[in-house]
């Protein structure tokens, strides 16, 4: 019984300080935000790898695509209001998951500097 009772203490404290409750930015190495935010160095890629697949004239938002410049920064206060809302939001961008807080700034900075292309 005392055995019994050592083993259940030791899985106990396993499973308490097993668990990491750091979050993904945390745990993310550190991207350094340019002094200049541009589409085509720093939102393009950001949109392509998180929202291309669903809004391209193939995807399933194909409604509303976000393929070029033009039409990302007409609807960049749009993307910003969803990529920012809570999670268990239904309009939250991307679906399934989350942009990370540096690219969440690094479209606030892209509007903030003006919306740049080059």
């Amino acid at each position: 019984m005392e055995n019994a009772v050592k083993i259940i203490f030791v899985i106990i404290l396993f499973s308490v300080t097993s668990c990491d409750t750091r979050t993904f930015d945390e745990i993310s190495p550190k991207v350094v935000i340019p002094a200049e935010v541009t589409y085509n160095q720093n939102v393009k890629p950001l949109i392509d790898n998180n929202c291309v697949t669903c809004h391209s004239a193939v995807g399933a938002a194909n409604f509303y695509p976000l393929t070029d410049y033009s039409l990302v920064k007409n609807a960049i206060d749009h993307i910003l209001d969803r990529v920012q809302r809570p999670a268990g939001d239904p309009g939250k961008m991307p679906q399934g998951g989350s942009l990370s807080t540096t690219n969440i700034d690094i479209l606030k900075k892209w509007k903030a500097d003006g919306l740049h292309e080059q």
